[in-house]
């Protein structure tokens, strides 16, 4: 019994298996799933499309707003100050010519009146010397002498004094008047008043600083450019003040919260580099910075503010702006074309930025630039797009096998 079930078991079990396999089968026969694709999956990415357009440039610098005319006021004679405007005070206005402060004139009023007098007795001495010039020329002629008298009988070295006296007086009253003139302190331009250094009753003496002004008809910007960013401007020459080549800037204030606007022209480059920094400075100029010379409708611009610069640069067409981070080390972009697979695509670039880069050749209009960072592409890679209605994504052409049939051969 024991050797019986030792061989036939065994054959049991296999002709069971085998039926069962046959089981299977033919079930399967009918009823066999469709084949799928088991391609590489996509890669998701995210991609801005490109845009081709024409600009300027804006090249960016920064500086501090200062007067084109400041004027430290001195005292050129001594006395004391007898009166004070009301307007030289710490960010007074004034007006042209406004007395501001008025050193006491009394003792140099008395000498205009000296120098007057001596300037009339010079006069009379030399009259009188004229007049007894022509008395000897007729004393003369009377006495029937013949030839020409000398200049000794015509008395020309004394009429040639008298006539100098009375230049040398001449001058001594200009000088008295102009000393007199010098009293009142007084500037030439529409101004205000940065500090005071003095006060009435003071005392000052020749040399001594009174205070500090400016003109409000203009004020300048001193705008460090980099030799990188004077690729990108038409700047005026250093040496000829042209016009025709002033670049329109655009002034923001920093830290007022109020996100005031100014508008400006680069009037004159420096011409000088900079030997420490290794950078050129342009002049950026503001008319009627104060808006009190009704030259002017823009916003109060105080002279110190500090200000963000945008000044326009050259034109460039057929140019398309993507972020910085698209470009790579060799600078190439990521592209995900119209099959949706990854491209490598070389490009030139006109300029970078530590926002943006300006990309002249190597993308057409509408092209998906990929954005996401990518640490090893690889060509040909298939990419889904974030945000991309996978209806609308263009599909692969794969092959797809047909689901089963009865009747169907294994």
């Amino acid at each position: 019994m024991r050797k019986f079930l030792k061989f036939v078991l065994p054959l049991l079990l296999i002709v069971g298996s085998i039926v069962v396999v046959v089981v299977m089968v033919a079930i399967a026969k009918g009823q066999r799933p469709d084949r799928r694709d088991e391609g590489q999956a996509a890669l998701l990415v995210e991609a801005v499309p490109a845009h081709v357009s024409s600009l300027n440039f804006v090249v960016r610098s920064q500086g501090s707003v200062a007067p084109r005319t400041e004027t430290t006021l001195v005292a050129e004679v001594a006395g004391q100050i007898v009166s004070v405007s009301p307007n030289f005070i710490s960010g007074g206005f004034f007006r042209a010519g406004e007395t501001l402060l008025q050193i006491d004139p009394s003792d140099y009023q008395t000498a205009v009146l000296r120098a007057e007098a001596t300037l009339a007795a010079r006069e009379a001495q030399l009259t009188d010397q004229q007049a007894r010039s022509e008395q000897a020329l007729k004393d003369w002629n009377n006495l029937g002498r013949e030839g020409q008298p000398s200049d000794l009988v015509l008395r020309k070295p004394q009429l040639a004094e008298a006539q100098a006296a009375v230049q040398a007086a001449e001058a001594e009253l200009k000088q008295a008047q102009r000393n007199l003139d010098r009293t009142r302190i007084r500037v030439p331009y529409d101004g205000l008043v940065r500090s005071k250094g003095v006060d009435i009753g003071q005392y000052v003496a020749p040399g001594t600083p009174l205070g500090v002004t400016f003109a409000v008809d203009r004020a300048e910007i001193r705008l460090p450019l980099s030799g990188d960013d004077l690729a990108y401007l038409e700047l005026p020459s250093a040496t000829r003040l042209d016009a025709d080549h002033r670049a329109p800037v655009t002034l923001i204030a920093e830290g007022d919260g109020a996100g005031n606007r100014w508008d400006a022209e680069i009037v004159r480059t420096e011409g000088v580099v900079d030997a420490t920094s290794r950078v050129i400075y342009a002049v950026a100029e503001v008319a009627d910075p104060y808006g009190v010379l009704g030259i002017s409708k823009q916003a109060e611009l105080k002279m110190g503010t500090f200000v963000r610069a945008e000044i326009e640069g050259r034109r460039a067409d057929d140019i398309v702006i993507l972020p910085r981070a698209v470009l790579q080390a060799d600078d190439t972009v990521l592209i995900a074309n119209a099959d949706r697979e990854l491209e490598i695509r070389p490009v030139t670039v006109v300029r970078a930025e530590p926002r943006n880069v300006y990309i002249g050749g190597g993308i057409a209009d509408g092209e998906l630039v990929i954005t996401t960072s990518i640490d090893a592409p690889i060509p040909g890679t298939r990419v889904a797009i974030r945000g991309e209605d996978t209806a609308d994504a263009p599909q692969p052409d794969i092959a797809m096998e047909p689901a089963g049939t009865e009747g169907e051969s294994q």
